[in-house]
């Protein structure tokens, strides 16, 4: 009897002993933002957390894989390298949070403010980014492979060296935006909004670019390597040694562009509009100008090796 009696004891000593530790620790199930938001470390992957009030919260490498956040107010939070993986996030506010490193594989942002939010090196692979407001973000390093941002604002936004490779960009406003070395190969591009980005020495080859404005960009030494960019508006646009090689230039603009030393081998060039362009030192060997507007031309260009050049510009 008496050993029964210190058995029972024991065992509920080990039920007390472990309920302390969970409170203490402040994961999972225990968790209570409104004793105490704080939970750097935290494992509180599959918690409800609908509605919480998570303002500035710090909650570093945090496990949230799972977690139900809908509607939860995570306004200027710390979330550096947290896992967000599968988690819920409709209606959740993230404007102004820290997600430096943090991981949303997969992650449904559609429409979200997150203006002004801190994503460097944070993992959006495949990520749902749809007419999100990104407008002055940070994504610095980060992974948005195969992400899905069409219709998104980026407004100076900063991309350097950001993998976008296979990303859906149509329509994404990128004015002023900063995607220097940035890897938009395989990208699509298609009617998104450019005006005087910094795409210097990034790798846009086999890139969808077809009827986007990149009026004034800057793509110095980028590679546009068979990327398509029919009906493009590249006015003013900084091309220095750019290589344009085999890229699709029908009906593009490209007044007063600067392509000083740009490669344009077996670039199709038909219909395209280069009045005042600059084509000083640039590579026209097998170059199509069918049917192109050559008037004005700077530096004269070497069109010896290049095809069907009008005959008043050879």
């Amino acid at each position: 009897m008496e050993l029964r009696i210190i058995q029972f004891m024991n065992a509920r000593l080990l039920v007390i002993t472990t309920i302390l530790l969970l409170v203490i620790s402040g994961c999972g199930q225990s968790y209570n933002p409104e004793l105490d938001k704080d939970c750097n470390g935290c494992d509180l992957s599959r918690a409800d957390l609908r509605l919480a009030d998570l303002t500035e919260a710090e909650l570093q490498n945090a496990n949230l894989t799972g977690a139900d956040l809908q509607g939860a107010d995570l306004g200027g939070a710390n979330l550096t390298g947290a896992n967000l993986t599968n988690a819920i996030l409709t209606n959740a506010i993230l404007q102004y949070t820290n997600l430096n490193n943090a991981h949303l594989t997969g992650a449904d942002l559609t429409g979200k403010n997150l203006s002004a939010t801190d994503l460097t090196n944070a993992n959006l692979t495949n990520a749902n980014l749809t007419g999100t407001d990104l407008r002055s973000a940070n994504l610095t390093n980060a992974n948005l492979s195969g992400a899905n941002l069409t219709g998104a604002n980026l407004t100076g936004a900063g991309l350097t060296s950001a993998n976008l490779t296979g990303s859906d960009l149509r329509y994404t406003n990128l004015t002023g935006a900063n995607l220097t070395g940035a890897d938009l190969q395989g990208a699509d591009l298609r009617n998104a909004i450019l005006p005087k980005a910094d795409l210097h020495g990034a790798d846009l080859q086999g890139a969808f670019i077809g009827g986007a404005n990149l009026t004034g960009a800057d793509l110095t030494d980028a590679g546009l390597t068979n990327a398509i960019l029919q009906y493009t508006n590249l006015n003013g646009a900084n091309l220095t040694d750019a290589d344009l090689q085999g890229a699709d230039l029908r009906n593009a603009i490209l007044t007063g562009a600067d392509l000083n030393g740009a490669h344009l081998q077996s670039a199709f060039l038909s219909d395209a509009n280069l009045r005042g362009a600059d084509l000083t030192d640039a590579n026209l060997q097998e170059a199509n100008f069918i049917d192109a507007y050559l008037d004005g031309v700077i530096g004269g260009g070497d069109f010896s090796g290049a095809l069907n050049v009008p005959h008043r510009y050879r």
